[in-house]
């Protein structure tokens, strides 16, 4: 057992040392070089803070990645490189349009079309959603066609990433929530799956320990914003859920939250005459601060929140008792997010 631990704990080690190593040498560069959050905008924060922290995530994330590649883990899908590469080239072209989008603050749709590229990269690299299990019956489903098999996986790589991308609204919020999904995602393919998959466990391991790594500087108060990496964030999150076993019902009970208030705030837009890509102070986490909730209050809600239906899919193994969570958890947010908008006027940033 020793031994099989070991390479989890080593790459955990390795992204977790890095992240908490870099953070404060990139924030000192941020501030060097003015790439700042100026106090107030959609965070509402009181002074300047320093962007680019998600850079620390990207190196811890990628050269404890790597270096797991060199670990003695049973591999044993022939095209799991093939996978790994199409997950560092997508993530690579949405972590430099993130550092662009810190410096020059890039419009919605440049960022749609970036994210899209770096999407069909992974998919052009076998990151894809093939079938799925019906949770009705318990079988798999047949094989989609190959064009259903692109879109589908392109609209929940796209999901993924700008779901974790709006999160990123409070301190501490997208890399908690990330690092809760990666444990998730984590445990499952190296506990749950039969046969385990230690070598895709340890890329959600490596996410984990980035993670965390970073969590410490950007918990309220923040002194660094992941800024436009949360891009990145979201991807790697979303290309992983598929890496890992197809894990997409694993994450969607601990993201069900959060995807519910990005479907929320794209359909309000649109009712109220707004474009849907532009940012506002909509989303479930700033109308709670709005009306006097502290930040780490919040936070821990959504920690709380996440963990406990992460922990469904770890423990329950009915999938008709997980589809009615999820069912659950959509309805107690929408419900929310009604009442909370009843009276609210929403301004656009």
């Amino acid at each position: 057992m020793a031994e099989r631990i070991a390479p989890f704990l080593i790459t955990f080690a390795v992204a977790f040392l890095l992240a908490v190593t870099l953070t404060p040498v990139i924030r000192r560069l941020a501030q060097r070089h003015e790439i700042t959050a100026e106090p107030g905008g959609r965070r509402k924060h009181g002074r300047r803070i320093a962007k680019l922290g998600g850079t620390a995530i990207f190196i811890a994330f990628n050269v404890a990645v790597i270096l797991a590649q060199f670990l003695p883990v049973e591999r044993m899908d022939a095209k799991e490189g093939t996978r790994l590469i199409g997950l560092l080239l997508g993530g690579l072209i949405l972590f430099v349009v993130g550092v662009l989008d810190d410096k020059r603050e890039l419009g919605p749709w440049a960022q749609l079309i970036v994210q899209l590229a770096a999407a069909s990269v992974a998919v052009g690299f076998l990151i894809h959603i093939e079938f799925f299990n019906n949770p009705l019956t318990g079988e798999w489903t047949p094989k989609f066609p190959y064009v259903v098999t692109v879109l589908v996986s392109l609209v929940w790589l796209l999901g993924m990433t700008n779901t974790v991308n709006w999160l990123d609204g409070l301190d501490g919020l997208a890399a908690g929530v990330t690092a809760i999904a990666s444990l998730v995602l984590f445990i499952n393919a190296a506990f749950r799956l039969d046969p385990s998959q230690d070598s895709v466990a340890l890329l959600p391991v490596a996410l984990l320990g980035a993670t965390l790594g970073f969590l410490p500087y950007n918990f309220a108060p923040a002194s660094v914003f992941i800024g436009g990496s949360a891009l990145w964030l979201g991807f790697t999150l979303g290309s992983l859920s598929i890496i890992g076993g197809a894990k997409m019902a694993s994450v969607l009970l601990v993201m069900g939250g959060p995807i519910v208030d990005v479907a929320w705030q794209i359909v309000y837009r649109l009712r109220t005459g707004k474009d849907p890509t532009r940012g506002d102070r909509g989303h479930l986490h700033f109308r709670l601060f709005d009306r006097g909730w502290s930040q780490r209050r919040i936070v821990s809600y959504y920690y709380l929140f996440c963990a406990v239906f992460g922990t469904l899919t770890l423990v329950v193994s009915s999938r008709i008792f997980k589809l009615t969570a999820l069912g659950v958890l959509a309805a107690v947010v929408i419900v929310t997010l009604v009442i909370l908008t009843r009276d609210d006027k929403v301004a656009d940033i």
